[in-house]
Parts: C-alpha cells; sequence; structure tokens
C-alpha cells in the first residue's frame, strides 16, 4: 500500500497518466465497452498506437512507450524525489504542520466569508463593510451595514451540511452578544450560514436576506 501511494503520487505530479501522455483513456474504454480486460488491452494500445503518431509524432510501439513512461517514473521516484526528501530537515516537517492546521485553515476560513458577503452586498443592494475588531470580540458581529444614524450586524457562520440541525444552537449561543448590538447601534444582527455545495460557497438561509432587506426598510422609516 504505501508503495502504490508513492507510485499514484509521482504519476499524478508529473501528469503521466493525463491525455497528454496516454491519451484520452476514460473516452476510449467507454467507446470500447470491453466484455475483459484482455479486450481492453487490445483495444487500448490499437488506440494508442494512432494516437502517438497523429498527436506525438512518434513512431513506437505502445508496449515499448508505457514501458519508457514507467522508466520515466522510477527516474522521478529515485533522483528527484529522494533528493527532495533528503533534503527535509525536521524543522520544516514542524513549521508545515504549523502552516497547515493554523495558518492555511485561517486563509480558507477567512476566503470563505469574504466569498459568502460578496454574494450578500449583490443580493441586499447595499453596501457591506468590514466590521472593527472590536465588534468581533464583543458583539460576535463580521461586518455591518449602515442606515442612517443605525448600524446592522451580520454575522457569517461558514458550516457543513451536516451542522444545518444544529444552527438554533449557535443563533442561541450569541443571543445575548447580539442583542446588546442591537441595543446600542439599534439594528439587528443577523447570522448568514454558508457551506459548500457542488463546489461553490453558498448561502444556506438565503431566507436571511429578505430579514435583512426588511430591517434596513425598518431604519429606514425611523
Amino acid at each position: 500500500m504505501a508503495k502504490e501511494w508513492v507510485l499514484n503520487i509521482a504519476t499524478n505530479r508529473w501528469g503521466l497518466n493525463k491525455k497528454r501522455s496516454v491519451g484520452p483513456v476514460s473516452q476510449w474504454i467507454r467507446e470500447v465497452s470491453p466484455r475483459t480486460i484482455d479486450e481492453w488491452q487490445e483495444a487500448y494500445l490499437k488506440r494508442l498506437r494512432d494516437f502517438l503518431k497523429i498527436e506525438k509524432q512518434l513512431d513506437i510501439a505502445p508496449d515499448d512507450y508505457l514501458t519508457d513512461l514507467g522508466k520515466r517514473l522510477y527516474i522521478k521516484i529515485s533522483e528527484v524525489l529522494q533528493s527532495e526528501i533528503e533534503s527535509i530537515q525536521e524543522a520544516d516537517c514542524i513549521e508545515y504542520i504549523f502552516n497547515l492546521v493554523i495558518q492555511r485553515t485561517f486563509e480558507g476560513y477567512r476566503n470563505e466569508i469574504k466569498t459568502i458577503y460578496g454574494q450578500l452586498e449583490k443580493l441586499i443592494g447595499h453596501p457591506v463593510q468590514p466590521a472593527p475588531d472590536e465588534w468581533d470580540r464583543l458583539f460576535n458581529v463580521d461586518f455591518f451595514i449602515s442606515v442612517g444614524n443605525y448600524y446592522i450586524g451580520i454575522q457569517i457562520k461558514p458550516i457543513t451540511y451536516d451542522h444545518l440541525p444544529e444552527v438554533h444552537k449557535w443563533k442561541e449561543w450569541t443571543r445575548k452578544s447580539h442583542q446588546k448590538f442591537r441595543k446600542k447601534y439599534g439594528g439587528d444582527v443577523f447570522i448568514v450560514f454558508s457551506a459548500k455545495q457542488n463546489g461553490k460557497k453558498v448561502i444556506v438561509n438565503p431566507d436571511v436576506v429578505d430579514a435583512i432587506r426588511n430591517e434596513i426598510s425598518r431604519l429606514q422609516s425611523l
């Protein structure tokens, strides 16, 4: 298993399994619809021969070409990877772990918040501004909307879909701090929950958009 893991990493890193190296394999096997592995191997090697002549201008037997790819993979592992591994020090590993679990996680979290913030501003059609740092500590507010002499607070909370049934707990945890914000600045605080859907970050409680619009209208009428 460990050997296969190394082979997989190196193969992917240098693109030896990409279309440019071995042809459109996924497309070919669907076109062939082989019933046995031998049938697939025969069909693949035939198509690879044509691919090499047309795309790579190589007049070489498919078996020899695949053997050459394997030899190239071995060189990458035995020379390049080996050299890189030997250059890694203990300090490098410690720094990497700290960066991975602290810095990169934080950056990903903040990027998600910024993405949702941009969507929200577009949906409500009103400027949304980053809140002062002290508002985060005192009121659990990340952004705010200015309406005359009043402010509406926005807290963006990235979650996973597994956490959806528990969002009421987060609202309860922050209820008191959000009440303090309303008492001081006049506007409500709204929690915008976000999650990834089909690889994109989306607002999972879209009803909050109308609630924010209504709060803007209420404050404008005061």
